[in-house]
């Protein structure tokens, strides 16, 4: 109990450091793009995009989900997991082929794993356990984007993401009958920030619609207490357009 303001305290300073960060950032892109060029080129544009991410985790990834749902023996296979991301997106030319790119994203991520259960009320032998970890985040990726021609993007750079909620979805079954469904709140269990690089390729038709692939590399460790090497990775393909 007596850490409790002290970790408190180091969180609300790390929070206030990312938050600091990207604010520093979009202002650090809007001031360029003024003094950087007093070209058309320099017009702020704004658009919308949503698509498909397959998350997982990298790291001792199984272990962490392992220490939540008390999994044991026998073989356990983990996989990513599907969801979806939307949100917007400005952008902010500094050059005939270079613009920043800011957005703000609702963006589904987790992991899954599979295995054997010993769970209190399931005596059963070989259970077979399946367990999703659904996570919501909003992810604040600030992208340079190079156009090298024909419409076609490359594009990297950070991106800061908060957790919203986690949920841990698990179940178990025998002779194909369900013998254990559970949904539980993990959001305590993992850590409200993450940080990470993504970079990617892009698309950009004349009409305005654009299509992206990506992969986000997370950098902070998961769990709330930072003692399991466990970190976001995630794949996404999107398609947008400007407004």
């Amino acid at each position: 109990l007596q850490n409790r303001p002290a970790k408190k305290s180091a969180l609300t300073l790390f929070m206030k450091k990312q938050i600091f960060l990207i604010l520093s950032l979009f202002l650090y892109a809007g001031t360029f793009s003024q003094t950087k060029i007093a070209a058309p080129q320099s017009n702020i544009s704004f658009g919308v995009r949503a698509g498909l991410v397959n998350a997982g985790m990298r790291g001792d990834a199984a272990n962490n989900l392992d220490n939540l749902l008390n999994f044991t023996g026998g073989g356990v296979t983990t996989n990513n997991v599907t969801g979806f991301f939307a949100g917007g997106y400005a952008t902010i030319p500094v050059g005939n082929m270079v613009s920043i790119e800011p957005g703000l994203y609702y963006a589904e991520k987790g992991y899954g794993l599979t295995g054997t259960l010993n769970s209190k009320g399931v005596g059963f032998l070989g259970a077979s356990a399946k367990a999703t970890l659904q996570s919501q985040y909003l992810d604040i990726p600030v992208l340079l984007k190079a156009n090298v021609g024909g419409g076609l993007q490359l594009f990297a750079g950070p991106q800061f993401s908060y957790l919203m909620k986690a949920n841990l979805h698990s179940t178990a079954g025998l002779l194909g009958i369900n013998i254990l469904s559970n949904d539980h709140d993990a959001t305590s269990q993992f850590n409200r920030w993450d940080a990470a690089v993504t970079g990617g390729i892009g698309y950009t038709l004349k009409n305005g619609i654009n299509i992206m692939a990506s992969y986000d590399y997370g950098l902070n460790k998961l769990d709330a207490n930072k003692n399991a090497s466990a970190y976001n990775q995630a794949f996404k393909v999107g398609i947008g357009i400007s407004l």
